[in-house]
């Protein structure tokens, strides 16, 4: 490993200044991640047609401080939606910040998203950022500590680790909001790359995304990704919850969960010979696949960011769990600590 490099990042509309730390390996793989947000900006593959950049992103911290399509982002305290923004916690109502139609999602107004996080540590191949939201920000109870561990390892694989504690008991689901393009970042639509979900099962939810308990079987919709199938070939298809959330933008099921490290996904691009493959010991993950991206915006070397031009595979304990008593919960306790991984292994054939 190389020692990482820092630079700076840019300073947010009111003077907070950003930093980007980038890891290199052996093997010539890049990862750079901003304090602004924890966000990945940049994932460097080493291939025989060159250096790919596979992550979309922003040249300085003003694109990451103006988007609100979450890129590349460290999503808390909770991911993804909770429905009318609304729990109870031993006994208690909380209500949150409504941000999604009727809805809450991603942590809110000012979400982890669009914090400065503190460099905690770093060595030769892993950087630790931390932030403490305090009690009652966002409507959550409980001073929440957060650490998020980077690290990159020699057989290019990104390991993120999560971990957490709080002074009350909360909620906790923490996850990164990267977008994929494993032909290039600036390569456009996504729909000719393959993708594999190593899942059977999916949470049904209604018109706003939002799941109510019921889970379902893949095999026999679109969404039965169980073997590789570009995505183009259902993200459109005349299936009602697909066409509810314009593609795929579904909570899959981890088999056999039991909050060890399990293959969640494996996706690939033809054109560049790159593999991903993505691990969690999560419950669950979101297959998303850039929907709502708009072309007006702009990204790195002012490329377009057009719709479907990226995937995400967020890992998560089950949209709005904690209002359906069959899920598995996303309570942390005081005096317990959230611990999570995901991980994602890159090979070029």
């Amino acid at each position: 490993m190389m020692a990482i490099e820092k630079c700076s990042f840019g300073r947010t509309t009111d003077g907070r200044a950003a930093e980007l730390y980038t890891m290199k390996n052996k093997n010539g793989m890049e990862v750079s991640i901003s304090t602004f947000g924890g966000a990945v900006q940049k994932i460097l593959i080493p291939t025989k047609k060159g250096n790919i950049d596979v992550v979309l992103g922003y040249d300085d911290v003003s694109g990451y401080e103006k988007q609100d399509t979450y890129i590349g982002s460290l999503i808390g305290r909770v991911g993804n939606r909770i429905a009318k923004g609304r729990f109870i916690l031993n006994g208690k109502e909380y209500k949150l910040y409504i941000n999604n139609g009727n809805n809450h999602l991603h942590g809110g107004k000012v979400g982890f998203d669009k914090k400065i996080w503190t460099t905690q540590a770093e060595n030769d191949n892993e950087i630790k950022l931390s932030y403490i939201s305090q009690d009652g920000e966002e409507g959550y109870p409980g001073e929440l500590s957060v650490c998020v561990s980077y690290k990159l390892v020699g057989c290019n694989t990104l390991i993120i680790d999560y971990r957490a504690h709080t002074t009350k008991d909360t909620l906790c689901n923490l996850t990164n909001h990267s977008y994929f393009n494993l032909s290039g970042y600036a390569s456009g639509n996504v729909g000719e790359q393959t993708v594999q979900l190593f899942a059977e099962e999916y949470t049904s939810a209604d018109r706003e995304s939002i799941p109510h308990g019921e889970i379902l079987p893949v095999k026999g919709t679109p969404l039965d990704l169980r073997e590789a199938k570009p995505m183009k070939a259902g993200w459109d298809a005349d299936f009602e919850t697909i066409k509810d959330a314009g593609g795929y933008d579904h909570n899959f099921v981890v088999p056999e969960y039991n909050g060890n490290l399990k293959k969640i996904a494996k996706a690939h691009s033809d054109k560049t010979g790159i593999n991903m493959t993505v691990f969690t010991t999560l419950p669950g993950f979101q297959f998303y696949t850039g929907n709502y991206l708009d072309p007006k915006v702009k990204g790195k070397n002012n490329t377009p960011l057009e719709r479907r031009s990226g995937y995400c595979f967020e890992s998560q304990y089950f949209p709005n769990a904690i209002n359906v008593s069959s899920f598995v919960t996303p309570i942390l306790r005081a005096g317990n600590v959230y611990r999570a991984t995901t991980a994602y292994h890159f090979d070029v054939e």
